[in-house]
């Protein structure tokens, strides 16, 4: 992802057009995550889902090395991302269930994700300095099978299944914490359009090489990974609701740093430290929510709702409105990414104390 913004420019693709590119590959988790959810709490099944669906994306994604048309790759996006949300979501309940009754540990499986981004990008980061760019979908699909095999390595895990009720999904979606819960999600990851689009097309436009964008992006999942590892401490002494409010203060405040002052390599470091808040405790903090919220029979329609209110809906507006402004201004998109961060706050402030978190 940090560097499929520059692969897009390299084809000649406008900033419209990498920003609806990157919003069909968002918006696939609108619709997506539900169905597999659905799939999962259905016949409890989550792996061999897993598996289809990896398998499935990585067929799809093989489209993009026969094309360089605007239309073509956005269809294959949306193919690949379609089967790429079967793997998203049922890996979080699958996680979530090998904890048992240790939940809180959560983050420190997460985490290795986190690591695995810091090595690829900061790698990459180098690699796109003497190498085309246009290299880049020989790496992803690289991972890609990678990613498929590895599933073969993990057992089915034997869990209790019990088929969800309509009536049971509902009673938890009335409750007014939970409307806030997942509209916050919406607007944190709609404020992070600008970011996850057109952040490593913006730092080259500023003359930053690419082993120094790669270097930024590693620095703000190394911050994240610090965060998923104190997490569990910050859940026994502070409520989610308050670290909630915590996250989205220093989200506002990094958007605006980096839309004002990327001309500063110190204020950039500074913002993309913040990444531990702006993602890392805040998706640890949803994950907790939605264990809490959406238990037992529906906890894989709750996995798939919250992704497709966030990284769904919110990252698909996220990347279509930034990619309609950034030609006018980036300064703008950014500030269009901080007020949705502001939207976000008052929803947790606001809503988030009705229930006991």
């Amino acid at each position: 992802m940090p560097f499929w913004g520059l692969y897009l420019q390299s084809l000649s693709f406008s900033a419209q057009e990498i920003g609806i590119v990157s919003a069909i590959m968002m918006a696939t988790r609108i619709v997506a995550p539900s169905l597999w959810g659905w799939l999962g709490d259905r016949t409890g099944k989550r792996l061999a889902i897993i598996r289809l669906g990896s398998f499935l994306a990585c067929l799809c994604f093989l489209i993009i090395f026969f094309t360089e048309d605007f239309w073509p790759i956005a269809l294959a996006v949306a193919a690949y991302s379609f089967f790429w949300n079967a793997v998203l979501a049922q890996f979080e309940v699958i996680s979530l269930g090998y904890l048992g009754n240790q939940p809180h540990r959560y983050s420190r499986i997460r985490l290795w994700g986190s690591v695995g981004f810091v090595l690829v990008v900061a790698g990459l980061g180098w690699l796109f300095d003497w190498l085309s760019i246009r290299y880049l979908p020989f790496v992803a699909i690289g991972f890609l099978v990678c990613i498929w095999l590895s599933h073969f390595t993990i057992r089915e895990q034997p869990l209790p299944h019990v088929p969800p009720s309509k009536g049971d999904l509902w009673r938890v979606l009335k409750q007014p914490a939970v409307i806030a819960f997942l509209l916050s999600s919406c607007l944190l990851q709609v404020s992070h359009g600008a970011y996850y689009t057109f952040y490593s097309v913006y730092l080259e436009s500023l003359d930053y090489s690419r082993s120094a964008i790669g270097i930024l992006w590693a620095l703000g999942v190394v911050a994240e990974v610090l965060i998923f590892i104190i997490m569990p401490r910050w859940f026994e002494w502070l409520s989610l609701r308050r670290i909630m409010i915590f996250t989205l203060v220093v989200t506002v405040v990094r958007w605006w740093l980096i839309g004002c002052y990327a001309d500063s390599l110190t204020v950039l470091l500074i913002a993309q430290l913040l990444h531990a808040f702006s993602f890392g405790s805040a998706h640890a903090v949803a994950i907790e929510l939605i264990r809490r919220f959406f238990s037992g029979s529906v906890h894989g329609q709750g996995q798939a709702l919250y992704s497709a209110a966030s990284f769904g809906l919110g990252g698909a507006l996220g990347a279509f409105i930034s990619g309609m402004v950034w030609g006018a201004s980036p300064v703008l998109a950014f500030a269009i990414s901080a007020f949705a961060a502001a939207l976000a706050l008052w929803l947790v402030w606001r809503y988030l104390h009705m229930v006991e978190l």
